[in-house]
């Protein structure tokens, strides 16, 4: 998500407790918010995915490997 989507973001909050929203820019506002939100997810999800894990046995384990979410090299 790119930085000017965030500030509209921004901009519509400040307005929504100033003065109120119309129907299209709360409409606008929802749109962004779960745009942001999935973005949010997206990048923990590819975070997660490339976290190694050492057991106790000393094998490394990827989690995404190991939940499914990553090809295996």
């Amino acid at each position: 998500m790119d930085r000017q989507k965030i500030n509209r973001i921004n901009e519509l909050y400040r307005k929504s407790k100033a003065e109120g929203l119309t129907e299209a820019e709360k409409k606008e506002q929802k749109l962004l918010r779960r745009e942001y939100i999935e973005a949010v997810k997206g990048n923990l999800l590819a975070q997660l995915n490339n976290i190694d894990i050492e057991e106790k046995d000393g094998t490394v384990v990827n989690l995404g490997e190991k939940y499914g979410n990553k090809k295996a090299n």
